[in-house]
């Protein structure tokens, strides 16, 4: 059976286990992770690497581009010394580069090569370093980047047309500053329970308004106008120069894809 990457990451990060043998336990125990856990701990006779039992709520994202190719990675470790040491920052490079070669797209699974460079950062440091995403974006087009100076906020950019990379830079910058963030690339791209809750909430107030209905539709219709523009990438104002438009400052380009990580998020 296939067997999800976010699952081998999960269970590495409980166990403190090499990646190879995470994905080896749950492709025994089908997947599940609990079982596999269990699985582990029988197999090493609950001698389970301590070490996990500390938080990595620190690290850096790393984000590598090829030609038809990016990914961006997160890097998690205990302590912002260890997050800004020159060899953690080598690997999480290290690291970027090997996920933008893997097969396939999307979400990537840990490779044998990735997997030693984490277990030597845990090593040399003593701290818990776990990978805690790798995505990979691929295809036709011009891929940007920009990495927050503190490393732990990064933005990568699928575009198509003519854009430079300087371009695509401050867009990432935008997209790292802007409040609210955005959610999509355009309108449509909304989650559509997000855009849902907006709109019955919006309706909520207006019918609490008692104006008649036409007006209150016109009022809800152009609150959630509003809402687009605050959300969506490409109808936000452009934060280095808000008389423009992210769809501005693009031309004749546009984006196809983005993706804004921050160390410590969930999701």
């Amino acid at each position: 059976m296939s067997i999800s990457p976010k699952d081998v990451m999960n269970l590495r990060n409980r166990t403190g286990l090499p990646m190879m043998a995470c994905k080896k336990a749950l492709a025994e125990a089908n997947g599940d992770v609990d079982a596999a856990e269990e699985l582990l701990r029988k197999q090493l006779k609950g001698k389970m690497d301590k070490r996990v039992d500390r938080a990595a709520g620190e690290g850096r994202i790393g984000i590598a581009i090829g030609d038809g190719a990016a990914a961006i990675i997160e890097l998690r470790a205990e302590t912002d010394f260890t997050a800004k040491n020159e060899k953690f920052v080598d690997a999480t490079n290290k690291l970027a580069a090997l996920a933008m070669q893997a097969e396939g797209q999307g979400d990537i699974a840990p490779s044998d090569a990735m997997a030693a460079i984490i277990d030597e950062l845990r090593i040399s440091t003593g701290e818990n370093i776990s990978l805690g995403r790798a995505r990979k974006l691929s295809g036709p087009g011009t891929f940007g980047q920009y990495v927050h100076h503190d490393g732990k906020t990064g933005v990568l950019i699928h575009a198509e047309g003519p854009v430079s990379d300087e371009t695509l830079r401050q867009i990432g910058m935008h997209i790292t500053a802007a409040v609210p963030r955005p959610l999509g690339i355009s309108p449509d791209d909304i989650p559509a329970d997000v855009v849902e809750k907006e709109r019955n909430f919006r309706v909520q107030q207006a019918m609490e308004s008692g104006k008649p209905k036409e007006i209150a539709e016109k009022i809800v219709e152009g609150g959630m106008r509003k809402f687009f523009s605050e959300v969506a990438l490409l109808e936000q104002a452009f934060v280095m120069d808000p008389a423009k438009k992210i769809s501005d400052i693009l031309g004749e380009a546009t984006v196809k894809a983005f993706i804004r990580w921050e160390v410590g998020e969930t999701a």
